[in-house]
């Protein structure tokens, strides 16, 4: 797919995934362009899916959510209909920022973050454990964020 990508359409996609508030103005001048064809460039990037969406990224601390949790979890059951369970369940939790299913001894990995300990033991006890298909839990605490991107090398 990146086939289609031109050093203009690449050069685009930096830019707006270092800062995606930029302006289609600041862009073409940039890159020495008018407006018009970066506009349409833009939109074609959106239209054909290379773009998802725009975010703002928050501050954790300022926001009182200083805990990050890893959360590993083994299922009991691993056939189509439990595994699709089990996503469609963890879609519905708010507080699970990020998952992955894995391969390996491990199944999901999710990403979560919560105002305190007690608020992820909460999480644990009353929304995490009602997942009936789950075998084990395991719980790590980020100490540091050493890296932190959304950016990707193109």
């Amino acid at each position: 797919m990146i086939e289609k990508l031109d050093d203009i359409d690449l050069t685009i996609l930096r830019i707006l995934q270092k800062d995606s508030k930029k302006t289609t103005k600041e862009i073409a001048s940039t890159l020495n362009m008018t407006i018009s064809p970066i506009y349409e460039r833009i939109k074609r990037l959106e239209n054909d899916g290379y773009i998802k969406k725009y975010v703002a990224v928050l501050d954790k601390k300022l926001l009182n959510y200083p805990v990050t949790a890893i959360c590993l979890v083994s299922l009991r059951y691993h056939n189509e209909g439990f595994i699709d369970k089990f996503e469609q369940q963890i879609q519905e939790l708010p507080e699970v920022q990020e998952c992955f299913h894995m391969a390996g001894k491990v199944d999901f990995f999710l990403k979560i973050n919560m105002k305190s300990l007690d608020d992820y033991h909460d999480f644990v006890r009353l929304k995490l454990s009602n997942i009936s298909n789950i075998g084990v839990l395991e719980s790590y605490f980020v100490l540091k964020e050493i890296k932190h991107t959304s950016e990707y090398k193109i």
